[in-house]
């Protein structure tokens, strides 16, 4: 069975990124459809070995497509997807604007594929958060294993995550410091190059940013409400991949080695691990690839069963892309989903 799936956004970082992984995965497609603003129409974007031109979002006849894969931000989510589901086409949304919504399932495949049952009530399902994409992946086979109690996670975001703008603002930056241009700063509140910055998305009343109260949130709705977890979000003069310093405490016992046991087997998970110079993931190795790395794994004798590890990811890839395309793999595996034109026929 093959399906029409249309990639809104197609000419953003995520957008391409998800026609790449579809195209990698031999995704069960009859057609795909590249669709963004007006402003992009025409624009030529690849799709495995072939080359697709971007139609316009407003003009597409969603009637026969079965599965849309939205990346073109919260607004555009907000006025689309709800249209998009009302006529049969199950969206699949990469922003933040149906994520906490109760009718709206929000899901990592290792983590909580169950809960992909519900998404026909408005035939949406959300894609969480880069940062809580990979922390729940890594969360997950501890919880099982010991229960989570509470989590204290720091994060060293790359740029990709702020979109094209974000990753030409850090090249543009660092070119400028070795010809002595001035510096110019638009995307982000302060200069990126060679430098951190600890706000990632507007603050709230309580001194926290919206991508914390993010990470507290979706963590609680994927994987189990009663994880405490507090979140410091910092945006890293890197291109691609997230990483996390994390530190957890446990409710039973858990050794650093019992932990590693548990990462070896659990899915998505790749442990490495070695007590040596370089023996560790950083964001630069991890950049294209679909795994969530741990490394760093150590008991922290600070508090009753706690363990710190460190967590790095693509974000561009499971973080956004590579998740709402296994989302969409789940629907056609467990016979959610039919093809419309297999119905017509």
């Amino acid at each position: 069975m093959a399906f029409k799936v249309a990639v809104v956004g197609a000419t953003g970082n995520v957008g391409r990124e998800m026609l790449g992984i579809l195209a990698e995965r031999g995704f069960p497609t009859s057609e795909v459809v590249a669709l963004a603003s007006n402003r992009s129409r025409g624009t030529e974007i690849s799709f495995g070995d072939k080359i697709l031109k971007c139609k316009v979002l407003d003009q597409h006849d969603w009637s026969d497509t079965d599965i849309c894969l939205m990346s073109a931000g919260g607004d555009v989510s907000k006025e689309w997807s709800q249209k998009i589901g009302a006529q049969g086409c199950v969206v699949i949304d990469n922003s933040s604007a149906y994520r906490m919504h109760a009718d709206v399932p929000l899901i990592v495949p290792e983590v909580n594929a169950d809960a992909i049952s519900d998404f026909r009530k408005l035939n949406i399902i959300a894609n969480p958060n880069c940062s809580t994409a990979q922390l729940v992946v890594a969360l997950k086979p501890l919880h099982d294993k010991a229960r989570i109690k509470r989590v204290v996670v720091a994060t060293y975001q790359s740029v990709s995550g702020a979109g094209k703008e974000g990753m030409d603002e850090l090249f543009t930056q660092t070119r400028a410091v070795f010809v002595s241009d001035a510096m110019e700063t638009k995307k982000f509140p302060k200069r990126i190059a060679f430098n951190l910055i600890p706000q990632i998305d507007v603050f709230m009343e309580d001194g926290y940013t919206k991508e914390e109260w993010k990470m507290v949130v979706e963590t609680k709705k994927i994987l189990d409400p009663k994880i405490k977890l507090t979140a410091t979000c910092v945006r890293v003069p890197v291109f691609i991949s997230h990483s996390e310093a994390v530190n957890v405490e446990f409710e039973e016992p858990i050794s650093a080695e019992e932990a590693k046991d548990v990462l070896r087997e659990a899915p998505g998970c790749l442990l490495i691990d070695r007590h040596e110079p370089g023996g560790y993931i950083t964001p630069h190795e991890a950049a294209g690839e679909d795994a969530t790395y741990i490394s760093r794994v150590r008991e922290d004798a600070t508090v009753e069963n706690g363990l710190s590890f460190w967590c790095v990811s693509d974000n561009l890839r499971k973080g956004a892309a590579l998740n709402a395309v296994q989302i969409a793999e789940v629907l056609i595996n467990r016979g959610l989903i039919q093809a419309k034109g297999l119905k017509a026929a």
